[in-house]
């Protein structure tokens, strides 16, 4: 038996076909048709323009850079998220703080930011920004989220890096915020084995982000620069990879689907296990199959669960350990606590590969159930009947 790792790559034909087709051209480099024909693809997908860049990370922090955020200000931005979510906040010189999650989707509390935004304004501290995350393929709850922040005249980012092809009344994630940042990480539902995308509704801007991330070269001969810049640009290469793994991204995003589906399914028998729960104003892509274990219940903690899963090689995490109990961002301002507390204390994720076998699902299935040191039926036939494998 091999080891089941959490979310690997998928990768298929059209991708060595264009990745073929960029050492052909010899357009290896930030340029190149390659990186502008996924571009191209990904605004048609999200409808606004979009950047390719290095990293999520790196969408970041120029999607902050865009909204004006410098020095001694503050932002708002989700407790229960990866830091990441974070960090570029604080390579500005600004200040995060942090808001809780709503128990019922996970995501951001609308009602705890409008709390948050009254009185951050009523210190005189009205914040610059606000980062809202979407969580394991869900969005956010955005109409609220969006109606509070215009109440306060505050732009709002969409960190987007884990649920590209999820949606939110219909319209993509990521297509609300006035600037978004995407995730091509090597785990992501897709991937360029590195990178990222920054999109807005206001082409001027998303060039502003092209320049910038060419190192601020002013045009013409010279290596002319009147701005700060910084090395985050795509390469052709990379950006090949990704134009053929968007174009599979439907697939993708349903075979997660079925994967998380036969979770259910093969564990809804067993109790004190609560899974994500799937908000109704949106599609989940469930990028990741999360779970909360409540040990009275089920007869182990957490933690017994992993390791037990660890023990069989097979890869599972607990959720995001939430930013205020982290010991780098403890110090910052934050609203609530108490929910992602709680959901990183009893949170699980499982393997969710979109090539994820049924022989391996099968496997993780039954060590989870044998940790609960209880007795139960098998419960193989809901895997089996509920779909066919995502390979």
């Amino acid at each position: 038996m091999g080891r089941i790792y959490l979310s690997v790559p998928h990768m298929g034909d059209r991708e060595e076909g264009y990745v073929r087709e960029a050492f052909a051209s010899n357009w290896l480099s930030s340029v190149g048709p390659q990186l502008e024909a996924f571009e191209h693809a990904f605004t048609e997908r999200i409808d606004r323009p979009a950047v390719a860049l290095a990293s999520g990370t790196a969408a970041i922090h120029l999607g902050l850079r865009l909204l004006g955020v410098g020095r001694g200000d503050e932002v708002l931005v989700s407790d229960f998220t990866f830091v990441a979510s974070v960090n570029p906040i604080l390579y500005l010189g600004a200040t995060p703080v942090f808001v809780d999650s709503d128990p019922g989707t996970w995501m951001m509390s609308p009602a705890l930011l409008a709390e948050a935004l009254a009185d951050r304004v009523r210190r005189g501290r009205p914040p610059k920004a606000v980062v809202v995350v979407h969580l394991y393929g869900q969005c956010a709850d955005l109409d609220p989220i969006l109606d509070a922040c215009r109440a306060h005249h505050v732009p709002v980012l969409e960190d987007a890096a884990e649920a590209l092809g999820a949606t939110y009344h219909g319209r993509p994630a990521g297509s609300f915020g006035d600037v978004s940042a995407f995730s091509f990480n090597g785990n992501k539902i897709i991937t360029t084995t590195g990178g990222g995308m920054l999109a807005s509704p206001r082409a001027d801007w998303v060039e502003k982000a092209r320049f910038w991330s060419t190192q601020a070269r002013e045009p013409g001969p010279a290596y002319h620069h009147l701005e700060v810049g910084y090395n985050y640009r795509m390469s052709n290469l990379l950006a090949a990879v990704g134009r053929g793994q968007l174009e599979v991204l439907d697939d993708r995003v349903r075979q997660r689907r079925a994967v998380e589906a036969r979770y259910r399914a093969a564990l809804e028998d067993v109790p004190g296990i609560a899974f994500m729960p799937e908000a109704e104003y949106g599609v989940s892509t469930h990028w990741l199959t999360c779970l909360t274990i409540d040990g009275t219940h089920f007869g182990a903690s957490r933690d017994d669960v992993l390791r037990a899963l660890a023990a069989d090689d097979i890869e599972a995490r607990p959720l995001w350990k939430p930013m205020h109990l982290q010991p780098l961002h403890e110090r910052w301002p934050s609203y609530g606590g108490e929910v992602s507390a709680e959901l990183f204390e009893r949170g699980l994720c499982l393997p969710s590969s979109s090539s994820l076998s049924l022989a391996d699902q099968h496997r993780v299935v039954e060590v989870v159930r044998r940790s609960a040191r209880r007795t139960f039926a098998p419960g193989w036939s809901a895997i089996e009947g509920s779909a066919t494998s995502p390979g």
